[in-house]
């Protein structure tokens, strides 16, 4: 079993900005996302934004942020050249080259894990075209106290792999000591630090200009929903879940906690 809770490093970027310096991403350029760990070849821009290709063959969109990728394993930002490319293709709302015509493939045995029905509604609202084309399944797990059971009665093999994705996976939490109790090299949970996955949502949008502090002791979606007058909890999901267009309304966390399961079930299990 493989964990990666959240930690500092992801952030680099945001920190990096200070005399890095600026690279022409001329087609070909081989950079990674640190965020994500995807690597790839540019290969067009799209809506101010760099296409990568991996390996693989499979494309990401990524913004051309300062000091947002690695060159050699040093940040960069990458440039935009300056002649007119020719027009983009249509990209799905986690940035990925949108297939038209898609016809889901069929489910594979390996399957994509999270904590409750608001984790996977949410991950369905911007991985959803992503997920068809390369047949994963997405399946809440209502709570992740029985991981460990729940991994041994699913049986795991080579072509049988589980990828988790768990709220609040941050050193010391119950929710480590949960995974660590999980030893399978065909299982990879990733994780978030926050306390729900709403709060993974950016605060801007969902039209306010920062989550409220929850009391101690008081439930976090209750708290939430009084604090900002949302209703009850279900009312509050509607709000949050409505704000959310695309993988750009989404903390750094989150998306590079998806993209790495969606690759571990996916990549050399044709």
């Amino acid at each position: 079993m493989r964990s990666e809770s959240y930690g500092g490093d992801i952030l680099a970027r945001g920190r990096a900005t200070r005399k890095v310096p600026e690279v022409l991403a001329e087609p070909g350029l081989v950079a990674e996302d640190p965020a994500s760990g995807f690597c790839g070849a540019v290969v067009r821009f799209e809506q101010g934004n760099v296409v990568l290709e991996d390996r693989h063959g499979r494309h990401r969109l990524f913004p051309l942020t300062p000091a947002g990728f690695l060159v050699d394993g040093k940040p960069v930002t990458l440039v935009r050249p300056t002649r007119t490319d020719a027009p983009g293709r249509v990209v799905s709302a986690s940035g990925s080259v949108l297939v038209e015509g898609l016809r889901a493939r069929t489910a594979r045995d390996s399957r994509l894990w999270v904590e409750g029905i608001h984790d996977a509604e949410l991950v369905e609202r911007v991985w959803g075209h992503d997920l068809r084309v390369e047949g994963v399944v997405v399946e809440p797990l209502h709570g992740i106290d029985d991981l460990p059971a729940r991994v041994a009665e699913f049986g795991t093999a080579g072509h049988r792999r589980l990828g988790v994705l768990v709220d609040h996976l941050v050193a010391g939490s119950k929710e480590s000591r949960v995974v660590a109790g999980v030893r399978d090299p065909n299982v990879l949970v990733t994780g978030h630090p926050y306390v729900d996955v709403w709060q993974a949502v950016k605060p801007g949008a969902v039209g306010v200009e920062a989550w409220p502090a929850v009391p101690r002791g008081t439930p976090w979606k209750e708290g939430i929903c009084a604090a900002l007058g949302w209703g009850e909890p279900a009312d509050g999901w509607r709000h949050v879940l409505s704000g959310v267009r695309s993988y750009r309304d989404l903390e750094t966390p989150l998306i590079g906690a998806v993209e790495r399961l969606i690759d571990f079930v996916t990549i050399g299990q044709e």
